[in-house]
């Protein structure tokens, strides 16, 4: 509404394959121009450093950058791997950023790191839970929110699922699935019973964490 110039950053492209990453780009490049970034590795930090200056167009005056989405996306890992130092602090726990912090980033750029922000209307806590805005700790139903992960696997790459967890995923649903995954874990309770919450909470911090890639 404002009118201001604004660049879509996908961070943790390490993550998913180079046709994924492909195909995003050119979806999203039709909204704004789109740079991916993987603060981890330090790529794409100079793609995207040159984009604001450019985007920018402002000749001789500093450059302030407003960071916004989700929480726990990187925002601040981005903003510390394009400054060249650790001054914004980071934490894979949703929510670790709790005010606004200006950090200088060269010469003339400058980023305002901002707590994420959750769209009014997203309600939805599996959705929540698949991007990481709400870590495992928070989400009301985890057991349903690591169902949803299997069955993602299962459809685009059962074969990493079953390589992360050592099991063998043949016709079970999900929940089957979730319970397979607790026994070779060894989460099991007393009685001789899968642990569900343990072991769904272990497959959400999984996959938001990035050790179990699609």
């Amino acid at each position: 509404r404002s009118r201001k110039p604004f660049i879509i950053v996908i961070n943790k492209c390490d993550l998913v394959s180079k046709e994924t990453l492909e195909k995003t780009k050119i979806r999203l490049s039709k909204i704004a121009p789109t740079i991916f970034i993987s603060s981890k590795n330090k790529f794409g930090t100079t793609m995207l450093r040159h984009k604001i200056l450019e985007t920018a167009a402002i000749k001789g005056r500093d450059i302030l950058v407003g960071s916004v989405g989700y929480p726990n996306t990187g925002k601040s890992s981005v903003i510390n791997a394009v400054s060249g130092r650790h001054s914004a602090g980071t934490s894979s726990i949703s929510g670790h950023t709790r005010g606004e912090q200006l950090v200088k980033a060269g010469s003339r750029i400058r980023f305002i790191d901002t707590p994420g922000v959750i769209p009014f209307d997203e309600n939805d806590e599996t959705i929540l839970g698949l991007l990481a805005v709400k870590d495992a700790t928070h989400l009301k139903d985890p057991t349903g929110v690591a169902m949803k992960i299997i069955e993602k696997f299962c459809a685009d790459n059962k074969t990493a699922l079953e390589s992360f967890y050592n099991v063998t995923i043949e016709g079970q649903d999900s929940y089957d699935a979730l319970l397979l995954i607790g026994r070779q874990s060894n989460y099991i309770q007393k009685k001789g019973e899968v642990d569900e919450t343990r072991t769904a909470v272990r497959i959400i911090n999984d996959w938001q964490k990035g050790l179990l890639m699609i």
